[in-house]
């Protein structure tokens, strides 16, 4: 089943049926159905191959257009309090990219996140993020390590590269050039599959 996070003013509004837990998909524009209906967005779309392959868990759909790593750790606080998170998708870092935010900033907010979650005994599944090649080598590169580093250094699961199959395909990709169309959207539950499927089996 998957759930909607209401936010006003800041907070969290949200009331859970009885579960056995939850898989929060904690993200930005990228996964919060940008320009198109909530229905036609990958978090949705992974819910219903959840419920198809018979796992049983909400997934709780908590991503915000423009948020950064650190709007995500000021939500994923109170987040947490509410739900019996089982496991978290971290996608966030993309927006503080855009805006030239420091590499060591982002790496700092992205690992606080990560600790929240472990700190709760869930699983973080980590999704790497890419920014457009016109922000310059030196920071695009800077950028696109973090994410496996943090891998590395945590030992979490992690996706490479999330919109790989979708961001250098123009039919998949909106006109903006940096969210996916509606098109693109079941290829980035493809991408993420392989990795979170192996923990929705250890939890049966």
């Amino acid at each position: 089943m998957l759930l909607s996070l209401l936010i006003i003013l800041g907070h969290f509004t949200l009331t859970l049926p009885a579960s056995a837990g939850s898989l929060v998909v904690l993200g930005d524009s990228l996964s919060s159905a940008h320009n198109m209906k909530p229905e036609q967005g990958w978090v949705h779309l992974l819910d219903q191959r959840i419920q198809r392959e018979g796992y049983l868990i909400d997934v709780i759909n908590a991503s915000v257009s423009g948020d950064t790593t650190q709007n995500g750790i000021a939500r994923l606080k109170m987040l947490l309090q509410k739900v019996d998170a089982e496991i978290v998708i971290i996608e966030l870092g993309g927006n503080d990219g855009l805006r030239g935010t420091p590499p060591f900033a982002i790496r700092k907010n992205l690992v606080r996140l990560i600790d929240m979650v472990e700190e709760v005994d869930a699983e973080v599944v980590l999704l790497g993020i890419q920014l457009p090649a016109n922000y310059g080598v030196a920071y695009t590169q800077a950028f696109k390590e973090i994410y496996p580093d943090i891998a590395d250094e945590t030992g979490v699961f992690f996706v490479p590269f999330f919109m790989e199959q979708v961001a250098l395909v123009p039919e998949r990709m909106q006109k903006d050039g940096i969210h996916p169309n509606a098109k693109g959207q079941p290829y980035l539950v493809d991408k993420v599959w392989p990795y979170l499927e192996p923990l929705l089996e250890e939890r049966d």
